[in-house]
Formats: structure tokens, C-alpha cells, sequence
């Protein structure tokens, strides 16, 4: 599927469920909540989207912890739950999805390298999940729409709506 046709599923599947879903985005820069807005009418399913780049703004806006991005750095697993929390805490969503990662062409290191990738997915009355994902270092913007793809499926697994869910509870 591409990202479009991911984006009205998961919209469907929102709308379906009166589930409003909520991003907290950083190396996507806002693309996954703009994959949902361009769809006719997806103002019923999404609240907000949080784009939230620096690490300022992911302890302003979503609550990430300084000891956590101290210890763990902003491209984590447990950056990216804490993202996917706060979000879900700080919105009227139902479902948020959370990225973090290194779309390059530099920034990365051995431990982390570019097309590193961190999501997180909370679920209300579930417990925030987190998967990884190391995208080919084929170019910032091959990076950025592979995550942006794979947001849009996980948001999908978190719904049910995929037999792919093998990390989701």
C-alpha cells in the first residue's frame, strides 16, 4: 500500500472505532498528521499532531523526561514511549503515534545510525509499546516516507486491523 492509501485506512479504522488518534512527531517533521489531513473530512479523526523536533520541545510540549533524553538520547525506545504517552496525555486522541529517529544524510554513529527509527504507539487503556526499525541509508526523504509508512501500519496493528501486531499486546 502507499502512504495515501495507509493514511485513509487508518482514518476508516479511526472513524469506525470514534477513536481520534494524535501524532508526536520529530524526524518526520509533521508528515504522518499530514498524510491524515489530506484527506477530505479527517478533521473527525485526528486532534493534533505535536512536531516536535528538539529536545526542548519534547519535555515542553510532550513531557519526555531531561533524564531520559540525558541517559537514553532522543532517539530511544524510551524516548519514543514517553513521546507516544505524552501525547495520548496531553490530547483527546484515542491513539497516538510517536517517531524519533535519524533521517540523516548525517547525525548518526555507530550506535546509532542514519536510518535508526524509534516508534512508539499508545493506546488508551493499553500499555505504550515501542518498535525499531534500521531503514536503508538511501536518503533523507526515503527515510522519512518509510517512517511515515510504517507509522501509518502500526497505527493500523494497534486497531486490529493488520495480522502484523506480533509486538503489540
Amino acid at each position: 500500500m502507499t502512504n495515501s492509501e495507509l493514511a485513509v485506512a487508518l482514518f476508516e479504522a479511526c472513524r469506525e472505532r470514534g477513536i481520534m488518534l494524535a501524532t508526536a512527531e520529530s524526524c518526520t517533521g509533521g508528515m504522518i498528521v499530514a498524510a491524515l489531513t489530506d484527506i477530505a473530512g479527517s478533521s473527525a479523526v485526528v486532534d493534533r499532531g505535536f512536531i516536535t523536533y528538539s529536545n526542548e520541545a519534547k519535555m515542553d510540549m510532550l513531557g519526555v523526561r531531561a533524564a531520559t533524553l540525558d541517559v537514553h538520547g532522543a532517539v530511544s525506545r524510551e524516548t519514543a514511549i514517553e513521546m507516544a504517552a505524552g501525547a495520548l496525555a496531553r490530547s483527546h486522541a484515542g491513539l497516538a503515534l510517536a517517531v524519533t529517529g535519524i533521517a540523516g544524510p548525517g547525525g548518526g554513529s555507530r550506535e546509532k545510525p542514519v536510518g535508526l527509527v524509534w516508534f512508539g504507539v499508545a493506546v488508551n487503556g493499553r500499555p505504550v509499546t515501542a518498535d525499531r526499525k534500521l531503514f536503508a541509508d538511501d536518503g533523507r526523504d526515503f527515510i522519512r516516507r518509510e517512517t511515515v509508512h510504517h507509522a501509518l501500519e502500526l497505527g493500523l496493528q494497534a486497531l486490529g486491523e493488520s495480522q502484523a501486531a506480533g509486538f503489540l499486546p
